[in-house]
């Protein structure tokens, strides 16, 4: 029989074959699971197995967790992770039974998400020096996210045979492989096709498939493209902390406050859940709301 480790192992591999998860996430679950092994570890060899973990043994972890003042996202997140290592167990016949179904975690406070208005993303995709081939790659990077919407594990992945600039569509394959069609506008096709003739070709020295190259002629990874997303936050002075999933909630929120519905949105963003998407109905209640209190002669006394 495997060991709990070899189990994790296991379930880690099938979160990048067959759910196509990216690092950052695969990163986080490592930490949790190891978190939880050390936990089992802990109460003696008889908990190596995970037909020996019940719903007590889970209910137990949680104070352990509760005991070492993490917070509510980390522990939701924490449980979340076992729950679904105990799902892949129980699919592959390890486990009868998930001791985390049903325990109950404390409620998350909704956070909005972080977007950009459009003076400040405009100001933003002004700021690549498109005289080199690194300032063509970045506005096109600007444009492709802001214009789609792709996570920026999608976009690392792109290759330059996944774009029909002719029809204005994107190849995108998002969580479990999910392939889906996405849009892209002029702006965003028009930076692309500079970059593809006079960007990547000076930066693709090795023959890359890769959409998107680095200085060094490498695949551009998540965190290159994060720290490409902060620099031009800062040049454009944009005070507060910008990510590639900021440009993803923009596109999302300005195409709510233009008039789409919301079944487009989650068909664009590749969301399964309509629930998922209905995050961006707050936020542009509450730009709404600012909008009327700030113009409105009677809105405030």
């Amino acid at each position: 029989m495997a060991s709990i480790k070899e189990l994790a192992l296991s379930f880690i591999t099938s979160l990048k074959d067959e759910r196509n998860f990216s690092g950052y996430t695969i990163k986080n679950y490592r930490i949790d699971l190891r978190h939880f092994i050390s936990y089992i570890e802990g109460r003696g060899s008889l908990f190596y197995s995970p037909l020996r973990i019940d719903h007590e043994v889970a209910r137990r972890f949680l104070l352990h967790l509760e005991k070492l003042n993490y917070n509510r996202r980390s522990l939701a997140r924490k449980i979340a992770t076992c729950r679904s290592f105990f799902k892949f167990l129980v699919r592959e016949g390890e486990a009868r039974q998930n001791p985390f179904k049903l325990l109950s975690t404390p409620k998350i406070p909704k956070i909005l998400p972080n977007f950009l208005y459009k003076e400040e993303i405009n100001k933003m995709i002004g700021k690549p020096d498109v005289s080199k081939p690194s300032g063509l790659r970045d506005k096109a990077i600007l444009e492709l996210l802001y214009a789609t919407g792709v996570r920026v594990s999608e976009l690392t992945r792109l290759q330059a045979n996944d774009l029909d600039l002719t029809e204005g569509e994107l190849r995108v394959f998002g969580k479990g492989r999910k392939e889906r069609i996405v849009l892209m506008g002029s702006h965003s096709i028009r930076a692309l096709r500079d970059y593809l003739k006079s960007g990547r070709p000076a930066l693709n020295r090795s023959g890359k498939k890769n959409l998107f190259i680095s200085r060094e002629g490498t695949a551009l990874t998540e965190r290159s493209v994060q720290r490409i997303i902060l620099r031009y936050a800062k040049e454009a002075e944009i005070g507060r902390k910008i990510t590639p999933h900021s440009l993803r909630h923009t596109f999302a929120t300005h195409l709510l406050e233009g008039g789409a519905d919301l079944r487009t949105v989650q068909e664009l963003l590749g969301h399964r859940s309509l629930s998922t998407t209905q995050m961006y109905t707050h936020i542009t209640k509450e730009r709404l709301k600012s909008v009327y209190d700030s113009f409105h002669p009677r809105a405030k006394t």
